[in-house]
């Protein structure tokens, strides 16, 4: 009898945690969210996590805290959220750098496929190929006959190994068959303003960035990474008209939680994104900086987010770029 008493307080206790753990999951979120951007505050990942993850939090009449935790090219705060618990209450927002460290970094502290889950897109992060308006190249075509010619001699400025913006460049360089001597940098506004200075000979660089000083003629486009040509820069060829189809590379910003987050939170994140990312005041926000959002389903995003890890990952081991 005292056995079947235990079992019957066993399954009790066990009917209860689900129970808990159920109405935890309705009552989903009844406190503040917390956002992990791995980069310095006021780069382009933070005011994307603000711009889309505070109107989520207007919405749910949840605060939304958002936290920087920079370092190792964004290994900290990425570690961070892959070690925390799965209840919905801890984010990441990020790039290309989630599905690419592990492989340029022997011990990035996490699997991008079995540790993470996308559970909304933040936006499409639009760049463009830029020459100083000095250089003798008029289009990407001639820029690149120019480095054939010179092999090695020409330098690239590149504001973070394994970065959307390098491995948007590294794609060109395989697909075209050149190769310049890297320059690494901490961030793509000190690259810009030694291309402006004619110091470097070619970067890509975020549109919104770039823009300004394309129409104050301090640089010169010669593609843009998109698919279709830029409403802004109506004149400059898409990279496949620019003859590189093979190039073509539109690199995006994620929003992920740990794989182990319950599917019912995930569902409940997913449409309270794809809500704001629909809110007229977070279009207009990313308008104005040219980084569209799209609002997906979650299987789209898996599917996204395992094409990207494959292609992204394939070229990090083309290109030999490593970090320790």
């Amino acid at each position: 009898m005292n056995g079947i008493r235990k079992l019957g307080v066993a399954a009790a206790a066990m009917l209860s945690c689900i129970g808990a753990s159920a109405q935890a999951q309705s009552n989903y979120p009844n406190r503040p969210v917390h956002i992990v951007v791995p980069y310095p505050p006021g780069g382009i990942v933070d005011i994307i996590a603000r711009a889309v993850t505070e109107q989520v939090g207007r919405d749910w009449k949840q605060p939304i805290i958002v936290e920087a935790r920079p370092g190792a090219n964004g290994n900290i705060g990425t570690a961070a959220v892959a070690r925390s618990a799965p209840d919905g209450y801890t984010w990441l927002v990020t790039g290309p750098a989630v599905l690419v460290n592990p492989t340029l970094y022997k011990d990035a502290g996490w699997d991008p496929m079995t540790n993470f889950r996308c559970v909304g897109l933040a936006i499409w992060n639009q760049s463009v190929a830029l020459v100083n308006p000095a250089s003798p190249a008029k289009t990407l075509a001639e820029f690149v006959e120019l480095a054939r010619s010179k092999p090695g001699q020409l330098n690239y400025g590149n504001p973070g190994t394994g970065s959307s913006i390098d491995l948007t460049a590294q794609k060109l360089f395989q697909s075209a068959g050149i190769k310049l001597t890297n320059i690494g940098y901490k961030g793509q506004p000190q690259a810009l303003l030694d291309l402006m200075t004619n110091l470097m000979h070619f970067e890509v660089v975020s549109l919104a960035l770039a823009l300004p000083h394309i129409k104050e003629g301090t640089v010169k486009p010669l593609a843009v990474f998109t698919q279709k040509r830029v409403a802004d820069l109506p004149d400059v060829p898409t990279i496949a008209e620019a003859g590189y189809a093979g190039a073509s590379y539109l690199s995006w910003y994620g929003i992920y939680v740990p794989a182990a987050t319950p599917d019912a939170v995930v569902e409940k994140i997913h449409d309270g994104i794809n809500k704001a990312l629909e809110n007229p005041d977070v279009q207009r926000q990313l308008a104005i900086a040219d980084i569209p959002g799209t609002p997906m389903p979650l299987g789209e995003l898996a599917a996204l987010m395992k094409a990207d890890y494959e292609k992204l990952t394939a070229v990090v081991k083309a290109s030999g770029i490593t970090q320790q």
